[in-house]
């Protein structure tokens, strides 16, 4: 699949926002932590990745109620649903520099990732954290994701990568007082 960039200027992939707040002191100690610890932007990212996907439970499998939606609350709470987990991933790798855009897949429900650029191309990863059955890995070599589509089942990949959350993900979180709630509100398609 082909990737597109929403905005062709790369620098709106690097940007701070109410959302992607790596500008926040939280952001801010949590990857000069990670950075003391990496060699170069790959181990960076990798690094990154990891801390996100694992030392921060997905709210749904924990059973964690709570709705986070901005980068600095989910690294605060220690909890997020997936697109809560890929604003915190993409302010992190975005703080150390790291193109990273926020993309979707469609399931029953509008799953979220980020693509991250290094060596030149664009590559998908999903922090929403591994249990039985899901297994996402790092990967700048062919995808690890957590979720294959299902073309049959009118499961898709969206090809467009996204500076800000869509619209309708953003709308979800914000109108959401908890996690179930959120569930039944999640947006189906974008």
């Amino acid at each position: 699949m082909e990737l597109i960039q929403e905005n062709p200027d790369l620098s709106a992939y690097l940007a701070a926002d109410d959302v992607i707040d790596h500008d926040h002191p939280l952001v801010r100690e949590a990857a000069a932590r990670l950075a003391r610890k990496a060699e170069h932007s790959y181990s960076y990212a990798r690094l990154a990745f990891e801390f996100v996907r694992d030392a921060i439970p997905h709210s749904q499998d924990s059973g964690d109620p709570r709705v986070t939606w901005r980068a600095s609350d989910v690294l605060e709470q220690g909890t997020g649903i997936c697109y809560a987990k890929a604003h915190a991933l993409a302010a992190l790798l975005r703080a150390e520099d790291i193109p990273t855009a926020l993309c979707y897949q469609k399931f029953e429900a509008v799953h979220g990732l980020v693509a991250v650029r290094l060596n030149g191309a664009w590559h998908r990863q999903d922090p929403r954290g591994n249990k039985p059955g899901v297994d996402a890995r790092f990967s700048l070599d062919g995808e690890r994701l957590a979720f294959a589509p299902d073309p049959e089942s009118n499961e898709l990949d969206y090809p467009v990568l996204y500076a800000e959350p869509h619209p309708a993900v953003l709308a979800a979180l914000k109108a959401a007082p908890d996690r179930p709630y959120l569930c039944k509100t999640l947006p189906t398609a974008l």
